[in-house]
């Protein structure tokens, strides 16, 4: 959806939640650029919970600076990647620009930022630990899609022509998903891009040996042979090699 700030954007989009799930959506995550303060209110009017950042200012930083380390709470975050560990300023009663009533806002520290990051929503019950990692779903949406355009140039398809642009989206999903996979086995790359692991794992060099019931690719060792190891990719069986296995071997 694209919108510029100030239009309607999120109410629209929770129409069409509405409309496709016939009740109101429970929780709207988005970006703060999407939308402004006035339109957060009518959100909560309606009754429609909302999650979305919150530009930092130096007035806000001055505050957090002046509370005691017992204003902190800690958390512990279940997330891929580092930090997990973050400290978080709970507060119910913060009044914004053009917004009828009071928000709540998470100013959460350990993230890897060197300043706090400022989440505001008007879910006054879920634990901070819930709404936090909310959020960073939905950054780890954009990370994906990111990733998608930088690696597999989903933002430059080949043709206009129906069946190669569906085949091109197609292959990038399968790709990220292949990608997304391998990562999960290799230790300490839960977090890497395509990109990176293209140049350090899949464009190793090989030989491949094709038999009559399976296909042994031995790969050349590299300096990161060792993490691929670890791995234990499996062997699989391939319908349209004739069933024949498909097996990884390390020089």
């Amino acid at each position: 959806m694209t919108r510029t700030r100030g239009q309607p954007g999120i109410p629209t989009l929770g129409e069409h939640w509405r409309e496709l799930n016939r009740e109101e959506a429970r929780l709207l995550v988005f970006d703060s650029n999407l939308t402004t303060h006035s339109v957060l209110s009518q959100l909560n009017q309606r009754g429609v919970r909302f999650l979305t950042l919150r530009a930092r200012r130096p007035a806000m930083l001055k505050q957090l600076d002046q509370l005691p380390s017992s204003a902190w709470q800690p958390v512990q975050l279940e997330r891929a990647g580092g930090y997990r560990r973050a400290r978080v300023h709970d507060d119910h009663h913060v009044r914004l620009h053009d917004y009828h009533g009071e928000v709540r806002q998470l100013a959460i520290l350990g993230l890897g930022h060197d300043q706090p990051t400022f989440l505001i929503t008007n879910d006054l019950a879920s634990r901070p630990k819930l709404l936090v990692e909310k959020y960073a779903h939905r950054m780890g949406i954009e990370q994906r899609l990111a990733e998608w355009i930088r690696a597999f140039h989903i933002d430059a398809l080949s043709s206009a022509v129906p069946l190669n642009v569906d085949l091109d989206v197609v292959v990038s999903v399968l790709a990220s998903a292949v990608c997304d996979s391998l990562r999960q086995r290799l230790r300490g790359y839960a977090t890497a891009t395509p990109d990176t692991l293209q140049q350090r794992f899949l464009s190793t060099a090989g030989d491949i040996a094709v038999h009559d019931d399976e296909v042994i690719v031995t790969l050349t060792r590299r300096s990161f042979s060792p993490v691929l190891r670890q791995a234990a990719i499996p062997s699989v069986r391939v319908p349209w090699w004739g069933g024949r296995q498909l097996v990884f071997r390390h020089a």
